[in-house]
């Protein structure tokens, strides 16, 4: 092995150059990906891939730049839950790309590489720890805000793998349902991480409750509270409770996320609530609370007039924009900062992904609200709309002033999706 520039020609070797090859591609690999969650569960059939998956998904179209990596190597349900089975990812000598799902989402998995999905894989221990390493060093991941793992039940060989390769940095998202059956074996994933060494973000309770979809009520199939419970009695953040609904099931059977049933379904409300402090963890929550911060008028150069959208309620500038019964759009100029022109424009009903097409239709490039949720923050953004939240109530000419004179102050996110 050729020496590097830290080693004196006839001396002994230094540390870089014994270091093994995979280990270097490893190591420059994950030094281009920010945050690394493990997703995992003591116990089998808690949902745990379709935890991981809604979380990948959730942030992605929050704005994040997201890799969903699969470790589940004798059960690799990834690929089928976003509707990717048939998919196979481009490969050269020495490495692959990951499939991807949309602009921000990647998605790496045994899944895409087996000749068919009947085909068993029978694998001892330490041929699934190098299938984790080559999906780390020889997939071309990029420059990543998180790398979300699903690993397989349990505390063994792929969790033990997946956090030892990732490093001490990496965290986890343990899942669990509310049973005690499933409380004791998922304690043993908390045990798990404090005896590793590496932190754990919060637990979750998934199939919390059965949500009628005929009169809305909600069954406690498997009681409730035992995610939470167990969270407090191990000093873990609680991140939130998921229902069931028969949107869930049909979500897994047909391949999509069941955030895109919406923001405001049960499900998406609780997967939004869950994502909140992993985008905390990458400094991109626009709320903090009890602080205020002021905003820096941004404007758009295209024909030098940026045009604004404000949602409006009774007049006021509305505290969700789904819930308003008007947008106040209104051009500025560029150069001298002034509103040019105004009017008052009636949205099309509210349903998920119709207003960012249509504002962006009517030529909008900055919208202020009080409140939005983070997919609704990421459909905007991908339509070429600046998005400003946690603004007051007020009159929407004023508010628009105030951005431009840059004094305008956002608190906290108003909607809690």
């Amino acid at each position: 092995m050729s020496e590097c520039g830290n080693c004196s020609s006839g001396s002994e070797s230094c540390g870089s150059c014994q270091e093994n090859p995979q280990d270097q591609k490893i190591k420059k690999a994950l030094g281009r990906i920010k945050n690394k969650i493990v997703v995992m569960s003591g116990k089998g059939g808690v949902g745990k891939s379709t935890v991981a998956t809604n979380i990948a998904v959730a942030l992605s179209m929050a704005g994040m730049k997201v890799g969903l990596l699969d470790v589940d190597v004798h059960g690799p349900s990834v690929p089928r839950l976003l509707s990717l089975q048939d998919e196979k990812p481009h490969m050269e000598r020495d490495c692959m790309e990951p499939v991807s799902w949309s602009q921000n989402l990647g998605v790496m998995s045994l899944g895409f590489l087996l000749p068919s999905k009947d085909d068993a894989v029978i694998w001892r221990g330490p041929v699934k720890i190098g299938l984790i390493r080559q999906f780390i060093s020889d997939v071309t991941w990029g420059d990543l805000d998180f790398l979300i793992v699903d690993c397989p039940p349990g505390t063994g060989d792929e969790p033990l793998s997946a956090l030892q390769e990732l490093g001490s940095d990496a965290k986890a998202v343990i899942v669990t349902t509310p049973q005690g059956v499933a409380i004791d074996d998922v304690r043993r994933s908390v045990t798990f991480c404090n005896q590793v060494g590496n932190e754990i973000v919060g637990i979750v309770e998934n199939m919390s409750g059965f949500v009628c979809s005929k009169c809305g009520n909600v069954e406690n199939v498997f009681g409730s509270g035992g995610g939470e419970e167990l969270a407090q009695q191990t000093g873990v953040p609680f991140l939130g409770s998921i229902p069931m609904n028969a949107d869930v099931a049909r979500a897994g059977d047909e391949g999509f996320p069941v955030l895109k049933l919406g923001d405001h379904s049960p499900v998406g409300e609780a997967f939004n609530h869950i994502i909140k402090p992993l985008l905390g963890l990458a400094g991109k929550l626009q709320e903090q609370a009890d602080t205020t911060q002021p905003v820096e008028a941004v404007l758009a150069s295209d024909n030098g007039t940026t045009r604004f959208a404000v949602p409006v309620a009774n007049g006021q500038l509305c505290m969700h924009f789904g819930h308003c019964d008007k947008f106040a759009v209104m051009d500025v100029d560029n150069t001298t900062k002034t509103i040019t022109k105004g009017e008052l424009l009636t949205p099309p009903p509210h349903e998920p992904g119709v207003l960012p097409r249509w504002l962006a239709e009517k030529g909008a490039n900055v919208i202020i609200a009080g409140g939005m949720g983070a997919r609704a923050q990421s459909l905007f953004t991908e339509n070429g709309i600046k998005v400003v939240v946690g603004a007051q109530p007020g009159d929407p000419e004023e508010i628009v002033k105030t951005y431009l004179d840059g004094k305008l102050t956002v608190g906290q996110n108003i909607c809690d999706h």
